[in-house]
């Protein structure tokens, strides 16, 4: 049962990073063709909160959630756990890439920084009329 449990740790964060990153594609897309979901104001905030709050672990040094409860799950499983992170064990079994902590470090930040400018460039529609629309969110 625990390993099961590890395997949907490891299903939610692939779906986590696949959101994001992904979503974060096809906004970089979308916005020249004019795609007019891309500028969804749900789909927009809530794909900006979840990388801030990567960009946030990041930046106070925390482990991410799932990375923790996956190697508990695994633990608990008396399966083997690594010690690395879920994005360094992914990376690594991707592209057999390995890179010191500061590249995924400018990466998470670098990432965010872009999901901010998009959001701030490629402003999203706001869901509430026009005439309540916030000043920085205004077309």
């Amino acid at each position: 049962m625990y390993g099961f449990l590890a395997d949907v740790m490891v299903a939610i964060h692939v779906a986590y990073i696949g959101y994001v990153v992904l979503g974060q594609l096809a906004i970089l897309i979308g916005w020249p063709l004019g795609w007019k979901w891309v500028r969804n104001f749900w789909f927009r905030i809530s794909q900006f909160i979840m990388m801030m709050v990567v960009v946030y672990e990041e930046i106070r040094n925390i482990r991410c959630p799932l990375s923790v409860w996956e190697e508990q799950f695994r633990a608990l499983a008396g399966q083997p756990t690594t010690g690395e992170t879920f994005m360094g064990r992914l990376l690594h079994s991707l592209i057999f890439y390995d890179a010191p902590p500061i590249v995924f470090t400018v990466g998470y930040l670098s990432f965010g920084a872009l999901v901010l400018a998009t959001l701030i460039f490629c402003r999203p529609r706001w869901p509430f009329g026009r005439s309540t629309q916030p000043a920085i969110l205004a077309a």
